[in-house]
């Protein structure tokens, strides 16, 4: 028999033990469940501007557009104009000749002379854009204004060739990339150091996590510089310490580890039959039968013979064979909160595709029994 000394010790060793793995559980699953600040946010005003253009492609193996496409000459014989040749649009007939689309992102903080990837989309009716070199296009943002300029030969990822009447297509070749194809010429004025307040927009807005940031932030930087203004936007005032200085106090705060509250939710697309659904999923007491009701009508052809001696003549009569059959069906009863896994487990139990999944998920939800947001796609 263990004596009280030696009894006190090992108690005092399992309550250490029972501590220890419950601390590290309970570490583990705020790793699990929290999400750096960065991934979390965007901050207000500092965001990517769409630049697009309008230009033309030249060099294609006779799969530009056709002599039919009234811009895509006028655009050439307006471009040779410039360059001193006098042309008239309705005497252009290339077939090497494409108009296109320029389309870039501009992202925050970029100077002029930094490279941006452009993409390039046929706008009438070429076939390929494959072997094409894209020539000086200016892009515009929504004020009107240039800022980035583009040319270059293009990138398409594909190939058409075929003779005959036959054709052989590869990817998409009707639009093309060029990496680095543009340089930026004017930059968009973002000034953070003058500022007083940094806006916090949550990606996906919720106020538990709204309230999660600006106590993490709080807790970083200081009491009551961060507020949730409400489930989208916290309001970040820049301290003292940190005025002029306010890339340092980011870098800071988007390292922060933030709890992530995700709300239930299900996902269904019907054309796909795919169901993506949330951790958070629960259901209340419900019975769920499914069975399928087959039909099967089967015609056969018999030839009918007269008897002896009848005035009768050979037919064909088509014999119908009727058949209906019923899968065998389960009845099963899941209990008030159940968790995603047993839902799956309880479902796959009774054999139901994704299709019928969605069905029942609706049928779940009709009830009042799906405890989540049934979101179609």
């Amino acid at each position: 028999m263990m004596n009280t000394p030696m009894r006190s010790i090992w108690t005092d060793k399992m309550r250490l033990l029972i501590v220890a793995v419950t601390t590290l559980l309970v570490l583990t699953v705020t790793v699990a469940e929290a999400a750096r600040l960065k991934d979390l946010t965007t901050i207000s005003g500092v965001r990517d501007n769409p630049l697009v253009g309008y230009g033309m492609v030249i060099g294609l193996s006779g799969t530009g557009d056709k002599s039919g496409t009234g811009f895509t000459n006028q655009s050439l014989s307006s471009m040779l104009n410039k360059l001193g040749v006098t042309l008239n649009p309705d005497e252009v007939k290339v077939k090497n000749v494409a108009s296109v689309m320029v389309t870039a992102s501009l992202p925050p903080f970029a100077r002029p002379g930094q490279k941006l990837d452009v993409t390039i989309s046929s706008l009438g009716d070429a076939t390929s854009l494959q072997g094409g070199t894209l020539l000086i296009t200016p892009l515009k943002a929504a004020n009107g204004e240039v800022y980035a300029v583009a040319q270059g030969p293009l990138s398409v990822g594909g190939f058409i060739g075929g003779a005959g009447g036959d054709t052989v297509v590869k990817n998409h070749v009707t639009v093309g990339r060029i990496s680095g194809g543009a340089s930026v010429e004017q930059q968009v004025a973002i000034n953070l150091n003058s500022r007083q307040k940094l806006s916090f927009l949550l990606n996906r807005p919720d106020y538990a996590t709204a309230m999660q940031v600006a106590m993490q932030i709080n807790r970083s930087i200081g009491d009551n510089v961060a507020l949730a203004v409400d489930g989208g936007v916290v309001d970040v005032a820049i301290p003292e310490g940190y005025r002029h200085q306010v890339v340092s106090m980011l870098s800071r705060l988007q390292a922060l580890e933030v709890q992530v509250d995700v709300p239930a939710v299900v996902v269904v697309n019907e054309r796909t039959g795919t169901v993506v659904v949330g951790e958070n999923v629960r259901i209340r007491q419900v019975a769920i039968a499914h069975g399928n009701l087959n039909i099967r009508i089967s015609s056969e052809a018999e030839v009918s013979q007269p008897g002896p001696l009848s005035d009768g003549v050979t037919a064909v009569v088509n014999q119908q064979d009727v058949s209906i059959s019923e899968e065998g069906g389960a009845l099963i009863v899941l209990p008030e909160g159940v968790r995603l896994s047993d839902v799956v487990g309880a479902l796959n139990a009774i054999g139901v595709t994704p299709r019928d999944l969605v069905a029942i998920l609706q049928s779940l939800r009709a009830a009042g029994a799906l405890i989540a947001d049934l979101e179609m796609i």
